[in-house]
């Protein structure tokens, strides 16, 4: 069964002349696969929890990226034996590009396209024995340390995003994955469980 372990909990501050950030770096475990979605840039931290998991960069299947911003895929070249996968391509470590097939990840593990933050910008859905669906969000939902939004509807719909490319479509998405997630894992901050699935 499909199994979610959140290595390093995202969060992103302000200093008075810049920011400190890093995503949120999941592993997901299948049956078949061992899974990164956003590697991040903090490669100490990294390195040290895959170190508690027992698991060497060579490990790793399946190198997932929600977005192409460095903070979420600076690290992606240390996993030498990862397909990496963005919202719907694969890329080998041969050079060969192609689509992603469907099921690539096994299954109940579904890629989908969630668009707004960042124009090419995916998300993972998981359906897990214990957690029920957990959706990997990337920067469809994030926020900083001194944020705690709440967690009602329409305050996620509406949350602020200065970065984001289309707001209207980034409202779609965030609309389309609280109709399936039981917990969601934000780009930055802790993951926290949707109240709003109908």
């Amino acid at each position: 069964m499909n199994k979610v372990k959140i290595l390093v909990e995202g969060f992103g501050h302000k200093e008075e002349n810049y920011k400190i950030v890093s995503p949120s770096v999941v592993l997901v475990e299948t049956d078949k696969f061992k899974i990164i979605v956003d590697p991040g840039l903090n490669r100490k931290k990294l390195l040290e929890s895959l170190e508690k998991e027992n698991i060497k960069t060579g490990d790793i299947n399946f190198v997932f990226l929600t977005h192409n911003h460095l903070d979420h895929c600076a690290l992606t070249g240390i996993f030498e034996n990862a397909i990496i996968l963005d919202d719907d391509t694969q890329y080998l470590q041969n050079g060969e590009i192609k689509a992603q097939e469907k099921n690539i990840l096994g299954e109940g593990i579904e890629i989908i396209s969630t668009p707004g933050h960042d124009q090419f910008h995916g998300s993972m859905v998981v359906k897990t024995e214990d957690m029920g669906t957990v959706v990997m969000a990337g920067d469809v939902f994030w926020w900083r340390d001194d944020m705690e939004p709440s967690k009602d509807y329409e305050t996620l719909i509406n949350l602020e995003d200065p970065f984001y490319k289309d707001l209207a479509i980034l409202k779609e998405s965030r609309k389309k994955i609280l109709e399936v997630a039981d917990y969601i894992i934000p780009g930055h901050g802790k993951m926290f469980k949707n109240l709003n699935k109908k």
